[in-house]
This record gives structure tokens, sequence and C-alpha cells, in this order.
């Protein structure tokens, strides 16, 4: 718990240090405890030391973690949700980040009016160009967000993407400030598109330009619990 603590004093101030750097307020920032192959007794000591938001890739593991519910905890799935998998993702998260599918959209959509139930989502642009990571071209990003039908039970609350993986965090400054103009323009061209304020980039290695770059989310994992343990299930 000491150690635990100690992180999260770290990365809040790197934080805070980022946004005054920017000119902005640190509170404009959330901090994703991105919780991936920890364990429930790390996540419960994160919950007691005052995290609320919390990322997990696998539905599965998100499930073991954070059912039943919580007041006040929130659980985003960030990694790509296989389409057999959404049903159960909407029943254990309040967001999903990972979006990049018209099909996909309206099975969420159908399975959240089924549940009588209102779920955020943010939709993954590939702003890196790597082959290895998922989520709409940066060529296709625009068009395809535009042409979406109005939505019903989802929230479209903006973007998330990836840096990056160079080892320079600098590397990654063109790619958040591709998706601060995306967001932007999304944000003012249609009404659909009124929540449609979120940014989730920036992770350890690079947070600090994504805030420079506008980031409301930073993900943080490795430097909040230490190393991760072994996946508890797929």
């Amino acid at each position: 718990m000491e150690k635990l603590l100690t992180n999260k004093q770290a990365i809040l101030g790197r934080i805070a240090k980022a946004c005054e750097l920017a000119g902005r307020s640190p509170s404009s920032v959330r901090l994703i405890w991105v919780s991936k192959t920890q364990s429930v007794s790390a996540v419960e000591a994160a919950i007691a030391l005052g995290a609320r938001d919390f990322g997990e890739n696998r539905v599965q593991e998100a499930l073991e973690k954070f059912l039943p519910q919580r007041e006040g905890i929130s659980c985003r799935i960030i990694g790509p949700v296989q389409k057999n998998k959404l049903r159960k993702a909407v029943q254990v998260a309040q967001a999903i980040d990972s979006v990049a599918d018209l099909e996909s959209m309206l099975k969420l959509e159908a399975l959240c009016e089924e549940a009588d139930k209102n779920l955020e989502v943010l939709f993954q642009v590939n702003a890196s160009e790597e082959d290895t990571k998922s989520g709409l071209s940066m060529q296709e990003a625009f068009n395809f967000l535009t042409s979406l039908p109005e939505p019903k039970r989802l929230i479209y609350k903006g973007l998330m993407t990836i840096g990056k993986n160079t080892g320079k965090p600098e590397d990654s400054r063109v790619c958040f400030a591709f998706l601060r103009d995306l967001r932007d323009g999304i944000f003012n061209s249609q009404p659909k598109f009124k929540h449609f304020t979120e940014l989730s980039m920036g992770m350890t290695d690079d947070l600090e330009i994504a805030i420079a770059e506008g980031a409301t989310m930073v993900r943080v994992g490795t430097a909040l619990f230490g190393s991760r343990i072994a996946i508890l299930s797929t």
C-alpha cells in the first residue's frame, strides 16, 4: 500500500507539472489506472487510495474485478473487444474506449437498449500508423465518424490513441496533435457530437507530451501498480 501511494503521488506530481507548463488545471486531466493483469487486491488497494477510474484490456478480467459494480468506480475497456464479448463488456463497463468499426458500434447500441443502459464510447484512432496497433486510420477517421448514425444509448465522448513505440516520447507529439485537431473538427461538425470532448492519450512514458497537446485522460499502469503479474483470464 505504501509503495502504491508513493507511485500515485509521483504520477500526480508529473501530471500537475505538465499541466502547469501547458497552462492547464490538473483537474482537466483524469488519471486512468490501468489495472490489466493486476490482482483484485491491487485494485482494492488503489480504490482505498482514491482511485476511481480503471482501464482493462480484457473483458473477462474486468468482470472478475468490477462486478458487482460499485458506485463511483468506473471500469473502462481500453483494449479491442471481440464481437462475442460485447454483451459482457456492456454488463461491466461504464465506457468502451476502443471502438473502431460500425458493426461493433451498432451491436453496442442494441445491447445497451436491451440492458436499458447508456454507455460512453471513445473511438480508437491509429494515429501512429503502426501495423501493430488497432484503430481507425488517420485517413478514414473523419469520414467514418461524421457518417455515424445519431446515437440512442451510446454517448459519443471522444477519441483514444496510443503514441509511437519508439522509446522517444517527443515522437508521439504529432500523433497527439492530430487527435486533438480531429476531436475539435468532429465536435464542431454535428449536434450528435455535443459531448465529444475527451482525448484519451498518453501513458507512463509520454504523458507530459500528451497533456501538452490536450489530453483529458492519461492511462498509467506499471508506474502505479508495479510490474504486471500473470494474466488472470483470456
